[in-house]
């Protein structure tokens, strides 16, 4: 078995070496590496992923080539985990992704910043490390440019930056996640403090626009010109509590914090993440420790638990408690809901891999055709195994369970 590792991170580091007209990577075949069943649920998902997508790219879209916030996700998972392990074919494989994406010049494949999309923003954060590591000017190019963005992406009246130009007057629950980290990040690197306060106020306004105070859980999307037909036309609220979508904002609340320790509303942040927690485990499952899709909900028809939402929660959960965030007394339930995803939401393979299923595959508001966030709209988005969505938190949740 050691020598069938060996012999698959060999092959892998070469194939990393490829290049193509898009940007690097060549296709590659899978090796005959077999997952080893004793490995630590982290590493098991990352080298099941590894097995199945040799180039990371791949994932979702086979072979479209895509500067994509799902990538990104996964890879920030993937440098976690090289992190905490020392191994550094985890780097190297998050790395790959980056060369396959940006090319010598800095500029990013596909990437146009007249889009003024969020998402895009995401797979930025990888490069933090990536230029750290390496001091190659490529990847501080491109944050650069991911950075200007920012300085005229569109935003509501009190300064929360839309979720996409495409879909106007809208601040979503994901775009949070997508955005604030990334943005704190860079003004701690760089010393723009004014930037970590427009991330701080960015976060603390989607909590003031969206929470529900009798559940405290938040709805999905706020329109603050309340004229789409999923808006509420008295809040502009969406109708639902959305898994996935309080498992994006209740991440980016314990990971802008990394970025803004110093910052004079750290406390108000930390009374956000308690309001946050609070909230999550009134509505996780009794009986296996994870979430629904729809969080509120669990009785009605077609309702189901979901991977990538209760990868997330979890994720934030023992994080929040580790940092100190939290009452160590959530620990119990961040526990809970760690075992409950390797008992209800892991599947495993003969061969050693693991699945995290089912998981969402998409859901959003809006758009062509038009997604009109109704329950029935949430249950019924397709499903599909290993979603990068999944796999990244699970893959970080399970970090911080390793290491208690």
């Amino acid at each position: 078995m050691k020598l069938l590792r060996i012999s698959f991170f060999i092959s892998l580091a070469i194939c990393c070496n490829c290049f193509n007209t898009a940007g690097q990577n060549t296709i590659v075949k899978k090796s005959k590496y077999v997952v080893a069943p004793n490995l630590p649920w982290s590493q098991r998902m990352a080298e099941t992923i590894m097995y199945d997508f040799p180039e990371i790219w791949k994932m979702e879209e086979g072979d479209k080539i895509k500067w994509a916030y799902t990538k990104g996700l996964a890879c920030d998972a993937f440098l976690a985990l090289w992190k905490a392990t020392g191994n550094r074919i985890y780097f190297d494989y998050a790395k790959a992704y980056a060369d396959t994406m940006i090319n010598k010049d800095g500029i990013i494949y596909g990437y146009k910043i007249e889009d003024y999309n969020i998402d895009n923003i995401n797979p930025g954060k990888m490069l933090f490390d990536l230029y750290a590591e390496t001091k190659d000017k490529r990847y501080e190019t491109a944050l650069k440019t991911l950075r200007k963005q920012f300085d005229n992406h569109p935003r509501t009246t009190e300064g929360g930056f839309w979720h996409k130009k495409v879909y106007p007057h809208q601040m979503w629950l994901d775009g949070l996640y997508m955005g604030a980290p990334f943005y704190a990040h860079y003004g701690k690197l760089y010393n723009e403090p004014k930037i970590i306060d427009e991330a701080i106020k960015w976060v603390i306004l989607m909590e003031k626009k969206s929470r529900d105070p009798k559940t405290g859980l938040l709805y999905h999307a706020w329109d603050e010109s309340k004229e789409q037909q999923w808006a509420n036309k008295e809040t502009g609220l969406s109708q639902h509590f959305w898994g996935r979508g309080m498992g994006w904002y209740a991440m980016a609340l314990v990971d802008i914090l990394d970025y803004a320790a110093d910052h004079p509303k750290k406390d108000e942040i930390i009374k956000i993440i308690k309001r946050t927690a609070e909230a999550i485990v009134k509505v996780q499952d009794k009986k296996t420790g994870v979430w629904y899709q729809v969080l509120d909900l669990a009785e009605r028809e077609g309702n189901y638990l979901e991977g990538s939402g209760s990868a997330m929660c979890t994720y934030f959960l023992l994080k929040a408690v580790k940092k100190g965030y939290l009452d160590p007394i959530y620990l119990s339930s961040a526990k809970k809901a760690y075992l409950g995803m390797i008992d209800h939401l892991i599947k495993k393979e003969n061969d050693g891999r693991i699945i995290i299923t089912p998981v969402c595959a998409g859901a959003g508001l809006g758009g062509n055709p038009y997604r009109d966030g109704s329950y029935e709209y949430y249950i019924n988005e397709r499903k599909r195994d290993n979603d990068p969505k999944a796999v990244g938190p699970f893959i970080m949740a399970s970090i911080l369970y390793e290491n208690l």
